[in-house]
């Protein structure tokens, strides 16, 4: 049997948010992460093979990991590490006979600085096939071709922050009226979805205006839920500063870290981040876990294992600025 996935954007929340601190202007942000994936089955399972994507890379662009803690209930449980496309972090899970509870805590410190930009890729990722090329979930239809190509222009930054806004225009975000297999067609043609649908359209119709488009699947200040959005690949020396227009301003002082600061103006190519379920680019408010082509690349918690016991997920997260 599968253990069941949690759909990114829809994490029950622990509690009631807590307040969000006024972070407009800021130049580093440092967050504390904490997500929990209970299990619980009832009945017999064995030989439980499981796949969490629950810790960022590294370095993502601007952001730093910092520490990283996983834990889980089961103590004979093993654990090992699995580095993936787009730099996905996985961890693989095995445990011979597992208990009637099973728990997944994740605690993971990043860092977010503007001035260290957006994530950098070769010029190569500019005709990258993987992110040009529709999947199942991400499979635009021919209204949406042709809105994409009435869309483009020049400069894909701007061909993107369109098809940005015309996705949050006409798919509505009201919470569980799609489920994981939702693809992008029957999201836009039902006018409803939550972020993960919003995010697959955008794909879509990027990548039908010849934009490689990947993705996004993290966490954003002041929800208590996963969350999913969108990176374009285009030429960095178009990217616009991470924060918007002033996100330089004053940025002198700031120590980017281990890393170089990004410029633009530089070459290769630079993946913008673009949330189409609030209609904006992404800014310090948001923290990545992970990219890929769909949902289905980056799913936070999937598995497999032996037995007639049914197994009910509850997920919680909570975003903490520290």
């Amino acid at each position: 049997m599968e253990t069941p996935g949690t759909p990114g954007g829809r994490l029950t929340p622990a509690g009631p948010a807590s307040a969000v601190p006024d972070i407009a202007g800021a130049q580093r942000v440092t967050y504390r992460v904490s997500q929990r994936f209970r299990y619980t089955y009832d009945g017999s399972a064995t030989n439980l093979d499981h796949r969490l994507v629950a810790v960022p890379p590294p370095r993502h662009g601007g952001q730093f990991r910092r520490s990283v803690d996983l834990r889980v209930s089961a103590p004979e449980a093993r654990t090992t590490w699995q580095r993936g496309p787009d730099g996905l972090q996985i961890a693989n899970i095995r445990i011979d006979v597992v208990p009637p509870t099973l728990d997944f805590d994740v605690t993971v410190v990043v860092e977010r600085i503007a001035r260290a930009g957006w994530p950098t890729l070769p010029a190569s990722a500019l005709s990258s096939r993987r992110l040009l090329t529709a999947t199942a979930l991400a499979a635009p239809t021919p209204a949406m071709i042709d809105a994409a190509r009435s869309m483009a222009g020049p400069d894909p930054v701007a061909t993107a922050r369109r098809v940005c806004g015309w996705v949050h225009e006409r798919i509505a975000y009201v919470s569980g009226s799609t489920d994981v297999g939702t693809t992008a067609a029957q999201a836009l043609a039902g006018g409803r979805g939550v972020c993960q649908d919003q995010a697959h359209v955008m794909i879509a119709m990027c990548r039908a205006a010849g934009i490689p488009a990947r993705y996004a699947q993290g966490h954003m200040l002041g929800e208590g839920a996963s969350h999913a959005w969108v990176e374009v690949l285009v030429p960095a020396a178009l990217a616009p500063p991470v924060g918007g227009a002033d996100a330089l301003a004053g940025a002198g002082a700031v120590d980017p870290g281990p890393a170089e600061a990004f410029t633009p103006g530089g070459v290769g190519a630079a993946a913008v981040a673009f949330d189409p379920c609030h209609d904006r680019l992404a800014d310090l408010r948001y923290v990545t876990v992970a990219v890929g082509r769909d949902y289905q690349d980056v799913a936070p918690t999937s598995g497999r294992y032996v037995g007639a016991g049914r197994g009910v997920l509850v997920a919680t997260a909570r975003v903490d600025v520290v």
